[in-house]
């Protein structure tokens, strides 16, 4: 059996989040969809990190093995064919088999790299909607970037897991937190070891209590330290979440973009 790995890049607006469901609105259908279609074979994928309802990748990346022998530009052709807009296959390729230590789309994943992208202006553009969030009060990079950095290190992140994570550990490695002022929009990029269950998304409500003043820089090391939810700011929206990137070691020579690439690996 071969295995096959691939960089998929797609809008989370159309679907109800990565993971396969009944009705069939996910991005793993589509894909597993379209892999029957061009393949003629039932064909089960698994990823680097579920995205949920409206949360985008820049790149997923993938995995399944198969008997077939393809070129890996006719998997990209060919999946792309069966795929909808919103929804496409970068690239691919085949990875050596390992007996000992076999490539995974998750476990043998390095780091993860979120950006998440926030409309800040006091009028809300429809050019924006399901792409960016949208705050109208004014932020404080500096002071966001100050609260931020308590996160940096190892960590029990308990404090910013949602109640139906099913991760074995709330202990993660932050690498680094980068926020960034482009015209009205703020770009936030996060890299971490992995991330719990709406992690990014607790992170950035509290961040955003900060920013506008509500709470000091301080207060986040407190939450952090306290390890309850509860204290921290509600979850907030998914529109501006992106999978940025998924990091592995070089010896698996995956041709990944260099899109969502951080400097702290």
């Amino acid at each position: 059996m071969k295995r096959i790995v691939l960089g998929v890049q797609y809008d989370g607006v159309p679907w109800h989040g990565w993971q396969t469901q009944p009705d069939g609105k996910t991005v793993q259908d589509q894909l597993e969809s379209a892999l029957e279609k061009f393949t003629r074979t039932q064909i089960t994928t698994t990823c680097a990190g579920r995205t949920d309802t409206g949360v985008h990748a820049l790149e997923q990346v993938v995995h399944f093995d198969t008997e077939l022998d393809r070129e890996s530009f006719s998997w990209v052709r060919g999946l792309n064919a069966f795929l909808p807009s919103s929804i496409a296959v970068r690239w691919a390729c085949e990875v050596a088999r390992d007996p000992v230590d076999d490539f995974h789309a998750r476990f043998s994943a390095r780091a993860r790299t979120y950006h998440y992208i926030l409309y800040n202006h006091p009028v809300r553009s429809p050019l924006w909607v399901g792409r960016a969030g949208w705050i109208f009060r004014p932020l404080d990079i500096e002071r966001m970037q100050a609260a931020a950095n308590y996160l940096i290190g190892t960590h029990n992140f308990s404090a910013f897991r949602s109640a139906e994570c099913q991760a074995k550990t709330p202990i993660k490695t932050m690498y680094g937190i980068r926020i960034e002022r482009q015209g009205n929009l703020l770009v936030f990029t996060l890299c971490a070891s992995a991330f719990l269950h709406h992690m990014v998304r607790n992170i950035m409500g509290s961040l955003v209590l900060i920013g506008n003043g509500n709470k000091q820089p301080e207060w986040l090391k407190t939450v952090l330290d306290g390890r309850d939810r509860t204290h921290a700011a509600p979850t907030f929206m998914p529109d501006g979440l992106y999978l940025a990137r998924v990091d592995y070691d070089a010896r698996w020579k995956l041709p990944q973009e260099v899109i969502g690439a951080m400097p702290w690996l």
